[in-house]
């Protein structure tokens, strides 16, 4: 059994890798029948196998240790490379969408390859080679500036993940004094943030013109592997949490102030449910992995073995520490065939949301290694989230492992704040369009776009005398809004399914995880809406599909 330390990739080098791609082409090109062609898709696929495994480590590495020089060097020779890679792996793909045998490939592969590859193909051509190498300098600077914030608390030093943790106090004082000291290094940075997006902005809207889009909503979709729906899609989505979703949100909102007592729900209030202060989980690290290896053994053997090889081989990095990036991601390593999931343990009940989240993407990932071709190793982000937020709704029932006596408490917060997060995420989404749709706005007006969404999704927000947060500043924290454009709406998409997820569980526990395993094993064999219902969910898109998820809530929230 392997552990993450003898997990290797060879460093790549361009010049070797252009000349197996070189030949490549040719054997494509003169393959005269279905199984020749294939046979070739599959020897490029194992080399982009051992690319991807070689970014992944290099990647996650720096995310452990970002003040690391020689990690640093290193993901600075992966973002310089990546661009160069993507345009060899383009002319192949464009090869295989012209290819005489398509159809037998088509009918060996199946077409949603097919489909993402001619999204890859109109996402990239070299003339933004260059873009893409800055706009990943760019993101490492946001990635490095939030992750070395130094805060001093009552006489600690925090950084940004550590001192969240005094969100969920008691105390409300406490609560408010840390969110201070929190926002105001963000009003602090907030030049440097505003430069940095900025830069990333007009950098973006430049590729996207330069590949004749009108602007880069168009390219974030095809960069977001969006096939079987679009921007009309996501419109009626936001449409439907503005009808159903905003006025119970704002119903709940009520009900928690009167539940703590507060005549006004302050935004240091509003993780806040119950004036116990939130239940934590009744142990640090690694009495938490006994507990959840408990969990998983009692969801069934696929689950249970699979957490069992995660900790054997340690896969995973919990741990809050110093120079460490903040958050939390799943990441694979496919020439092996593993996961690995990276998180910021604090103390909260986040803890175990955050864990099993993760779970659930290293879960789904290990289930598709067989899958045949690396692009169906994972599907496209939002059908992801469907397996990370599920698992978090299918491990309800064993949560007093976690939060013993707390654990119903525990229940009702976490399907709250289910809830709850779906018209935030709604309001990154939507922000995204302001802002991409008018790429020469200046930092003042994008701070003015986020405040008409929050006046738009989350009408109850008050920041009080908090640095930052009034002017607008909040969404600075999203690290999404930097990375990965346009991501956020999927995670509202998925909460939207798995909402199905946990109906279902509650009637039948058994045959709702058996569907959750088989939608795990599909990997990205089909597109978002046909994954869906093929697990038996019905698609976000449908009409009414939030109205009867809001219903559901009601009554179990009563």
């Amino acid at each position: 059994m392997l552990t993450i330390d003898q997990l290797t990739a060879p460093t790549p080098v361009y010049d070797d890798l252009a000349a197996k791609y070189r030949v490549l082409e040719g054997e494509l090109s003169a393959a005269a029948t279905g199984d020749a062609a294939a046979d070739v898709v599959q020897r490029w696929d194992t080399i982009r196998r051992e690319f991807e495994t070689w970014s992944s480590l290099v990647n996650l590495r720096f995310n452990q240790d970002t003040t690391s020089e020689q990690f640093k060097k290193d993901r600075e020779y992966c973002d310089e490379l990546t661009p160069r890679i993507i345009d060899l792996n383009v002319r192949i793909k464009r090869l295989l969408l012209a290819h005489p045998r398509r159809a037998d490939l088509e009918r060996r592969f199946g077409p949603q390859a097919f489909a993402l590859w001619e999204a890859d193909v109109m996402s990239f051509d070299p003339v933004i080679q260059d873009d893409l190498v800055r706009e990943a300098k760019l993101q490492a600077e946001y990635n490095e500036l939030t992750a070395g914030a130094k805060l001093n608390f009552r006489g600690q030093k925090y950084n940004l993940s550590g001192i969240v943790k005094f969100r969920e106090d008691a105390d409300r004082q406490t609560r408010h004094d840390a969110e201070q000291v929190r926002w105001q290094w963000y009003a602090d940075s907030g030049a440097q943030l505003d430069r940095i997006y900025g830069d990333l902005v007009r950098l973006r809207h430049g590729m996207a013109r330069k590949l004749n889009y009108r602007d880069y909503i168009e390219l974030g979709y095809k960069r977001m592997m969006r096939i079987d729906y679009g921007q009309r899609d996501v419109e009626q989505f936001r449409a439907e949490v503005r009808q159903h979703l905003v006025p119970l949100a704002a119903e709940l909102r009520k009900k928690q102030a009167a539940a703590l007592g507060v005549e006004k729900l302050m935004f240091w209030d509003d993780i806040i449910h119950d004036p116990q202060g939130n239940p934590a989980p009744h142990g640090e690290h690694d009495w938490m992995v006994a507990r959840a290896t408990e969990m998983f053994d009692a969801m069934g053997r696929d689950l249970g073995g699979f957490f069992r090889l995660m900790v054997q081989s340690r896969l995973t990095d919990l741990k809050n520490r110093d120079g460490k990036a903040g958050g939390g991601f799943c990441t694979a390593f496919p020439s092996y065939g593993l996961p690995f999931i990276f998180a910021n343990f604090n103390g909260t009940k986040h803890d175990v949301e955050v864990f099993t989240h993760e779970m659930g993407h290293a879960y789904q990932a290990y289930q598709s290694r067989q899958q045949p071709l690396l692009d169906y190793l994972w599907p496209t982000y939002e059908s992801c989230e469907i397996h990370s937020m599920g698992l978090e709704f299918l491990t309800w029932p064993h949560m007093e492992k976690f939060f013993e006596a707390d654990a119903e408490r525990f229940r009702r917060i976490h399907l709250t704040q289910g809830l709850l997060f779906i018209p935030y995420g709604v309001a990154v989404d939507h922000f995204q369009h302001l802002v991409y749709a008018q790429p020469e706005a200046g930092a003042a007006e994008r701070h003015a776009m986020w405040q008409e969404m929050e006046r738009t999704y989350l009408p109850w927000r008050d920041y009080g005398d908090l640095p930052h947060l009034p002017g607008g500043g909040f969404w600075q924290f999203q690290r999404h809004i930097y990375m990965i454009p346009f991501y956020y709406i999927d995670y509202t998409l998925a909460q939207t399914c798995a909402l199905q997820l946990w109906v279902r569980s509650q009637k039948d526990p058994t045959s709702t995880l058996a569907a959750y395993n088989a939608l795990c094993s599909r990997g990205g064999e089909a597109p978002f809406q046909e994954l869906a219902r093929s697990a038996g969910l019905v698609s976000p898109f449908h009409p009414g599909c939030l109205r009867d998820v809001v219903e559901q809530a009601k009554v179990a929230l009563a």
